[in-house]
């Protein structure tokens, strides 16, 4: 379980994050949604432990920082091979090279193994990097808009990659998507958020189909779920 208690966290003067009080429970699947700069990243970002909030606290209850996997929007690729990003994940080892290449079929890139990955397209070199969070099990995964440069092909697999590895590892997990229609698919709970704050939050079927507070409303407008 993860507790979040008078979270803060301000750009300047700007304050981007304004969170009393939020809780994930283990095994859920978490869709953060809203418009841009609603505080999706900084949240993620705060999560991973890649940011330190101004003010508050954040409890892991059950979860050590080794056991959490984070794959920002614009996520590294080394100038190695497509499977040897992937074996970094790994530590090397026996069998290393055999389970990313299992893992790049799984997210549909075992034709580009041998590939330089610093060469990949956008969509490519997320699927590759989230290859590399699936190759190894974790038990919290924060993903910043895992399928924003995918095409609609690339978007299915990845998506089907998460839900399986989800359901062999009973992993929590917490995404950002800029699509309620991809956060309906992948979510069990959903988060909406606007100018840093929470609107609502709850069953991921309840606040996408049938959402209570204005500014969630507004936000689901421009969608046809």
């Amino acid at each position: 379980m993860i507790e979040l208690t008078g979270i803060k966290k301000r750009y300047g003067v700007h304050l981007a994050l304004n969170i009393p009080q939020l809780t994930f429970l283990p095994g859920e699947r978490y869709a953060l949604i809203g418009p841009n700069g609603s505080g999706k990243t900084t949240l993620l970002r705060i999560l991973a432990g890649t940011l330190r909030p101004d003010e508050g606290k954040i409890r892991f209850s059950g979860l050590d920082r080794g056991e959490i996997g984070y794959m920002p929007q614009k996520p590294y690729a080394f100038d190695l091979s497509v499977v040897k990003n992937v074996m970094l994940s790994l530590g090397g080892g026996n069998g290393a090279r055999k389970n990313a290449t299992a893992t790049l079929e799984r997210v549909g890139l075992a034709n580009l193994a041998k590939a330089r990955g610093s060469r990949l397209s956008g969509g490519e070199t997320q699927r590759m990097a989230l290859a590399r969070l699936l190759a190894k099990p974790h038990k919290l995964l924060l993903l910043d808009e895992p399928t924003a440069s995918a095409d609609i092909s690339a978007s299915d697999m990845a998506e089907h990659a998460l839900m399986e590895y989800a359901a062999e590892t009973g992993c929590t997990l917490i995404f950002s998507s800029h699509a309620p229609s991809q956060a309906l698919r992948l979510g069990t709970r959903a988060v909406a958020l606007d100018g840093g704050q929470i609107c609502e939050h709850g069953a991921a079927e309840d606040v996408l189909k049938n959402p209570k507070s204005e500014c969630t409303k507004f936000f689901l407008s421009h969608w046809k779920l």
